[in-house]
């Protein structure tokens, strides 16, 4: 008999630890998590599964797939499965995903529900308009959360799933089409500088987008829960509150000077600062708070033209890294994790690897579209230009208020679990 399924390590980093777990009803700050699911069927085929990275995708992807009775491991280079990131909006459509999941209340346990948005002018302060998020996302909303608290929830999902995982491991990709041996399906999900995805499509070319972007966090207890973007000539920040009485701050600026892409690159406060020193005392106020503070380059990467091959098929950021505009990275990752869950149900396993990329494609290309076009409307330039355009934002909030909302009902009102 073959001993069990392990990664490839290609790294040192860390002891690799195979887990399984079974967790208890909440206690210590962990809750409990349902280990078995009515969409578990005994006509379900057992496809063993490795997804190389441990990431929104890769843990997303582990619980949906062990939950329909697959073999699953996640393998994670990092020495452990952690997120140091910072905050992001879990829009209903990738709430939708989470609850399907299981995962809903452990969600609404460390987020905080969203009830508007608010546009303002940046260097005068003035609201240009608010939008209820309240009248639109039915039970569903949107949440604000850190990222490492959504790492945590879908690893536990996960583990209660039966999900093998292993830390400081990284995958070396086989062949093209090739699964590692003793697999049925290797899953990409490590990201968009995925090495998997040279054997499935080709290597990503992004080029620089001309834009920069900050992310930081500083205390800031009672805040409203509410988005704040703060648009300005060739810049625009956002802002919105997390558990814990902290500020999530994510503030981009167009210039020519290139800055290596990845969240891990840190900078001088003083740097945030003066790139917004035209802004309003309200944003000023926060960022002469700031002490530590991440820099990263905005990259555009076309989306893959193939997200399988053989035995291989790629997910999240691996397929379609997306710019920050309409913080629908993570959002689409749960969508993807779903999709292709329920694509793997029925018929051989190309038939439902086809099925999964003819489904995300053609969305997940208008998503990254969108956000490119989003960032052009938060950084008019023009004095003349910028004030005709926030007077018709204005008028259009006091005539028809659901009407700027109710523009992308193709994206937040999509639910992937009801397809």
């Amino acid at each position: 008999m073959s001993g069990p399924r392990r990664c490839i390590a290609t790294t040192d980093r860390g002891r690799a630890a195979s887990i399984r777990a079974r967790l208890d009803p909440y206690q210590g700050g962990r809750f409990h998590i349902r280990e078995t699911d009515p969409r578990t069927t005994e006509g379900n085929r057992d496809v063993k599964i490795t997804i190389a990275g441990a990431g929104i995708a890769g843990l997303a992807a582990a619980r949906a797939l062990a939950l329909d009775g697959h073999g699953v491991r996640a393998c994670e280079k990092s020495p452990e499965i952690s997120e140091v990131g910072a905050g992001i909006q879990v829009s209903p459509n990738g709430y939708a995903v989470v609850k399907a999941l299981g995962l809903a209340d452990a969600l609404d346990a460390v987020s905080i529900r969203a009830e508007r948005v608010r546009l303002i002018d940046g260097p005068t302060g003035r609201e240009v308009v608010g939008l209820d998020l309240r009248r639109r996302g039915g039970d569903a909303g949107w949440r604000f959360v850190h990222r490492a608290r959504l790492i945590d929830l879908l690893k536990d999902g996960a583990e209660a799933a039966g999900v093998a995982l292993e830390t400081g491991a990284e995958i070396a990709p086989p062949p093209a089409g090739a699964a590692l041996e003793g697999d049925d399906l290797l899953l990409g999900a490590d990201g968009l500088k995925s090495r998997l995805r040279a054997r499935v499509d080709e290597a990503s070319k992004p080029f620089f987008t001309g834009q920069v972007a900050w992310r930081a966090l500083l205390p800031d207890a009672g805040a409203a829960p509410e988005v704040e973007v703060h648009m300005g000539p060739g810049r625009h920040l956002v802002s919105y509150p997390l558990q814990g009485g902290l500020r999530n701050i994510v503030a981009v600026e167009e210039r020519q000077g290139w800055a290596e892409e990845g969240w891990s690159h840190r900078d001088h406060p003083a740097n945030l600062r003066g790139a917004f020193t035209g802004f309003s005392p309200r944003v000023k106020g926060w960022l002469d708070r700031i002490e530590d503070v991440h820099l990263w380059g905005l990259f555009r990467h076309r989306v893959a033209d193939r997200w399988w091959s053989g035995h291989q098929a790629l997910i999240g950021d691996a397929a379609h890294p997306t710019l920050p505009f309409l913080a629908q990275g993570a959002n689409m990752a749960l969508e993807d994790a779903w999709v292709l869950a329920r694509a793997l149900r029925e018929g051989l396993l190309a038939e439902g690897l086809g099925r999964y990329q003819a489904e995300r494609k053609a969305r997940v290309t208008r998503v990254v579209d969108a956000a490119t076009a989003n960032a052009r409307n938060y950084h008019l330039s023009s004095p003349l230009v910028r004030g005709v355009a926030h007077a018709g934002l204005r008028l259009i909030g006091m005539a028809a208020p659901d009407r700027l909302l109710g523009r992308f009902d193709w994206l937040y009102g999509h639910d992937v679990t009801r397809g």
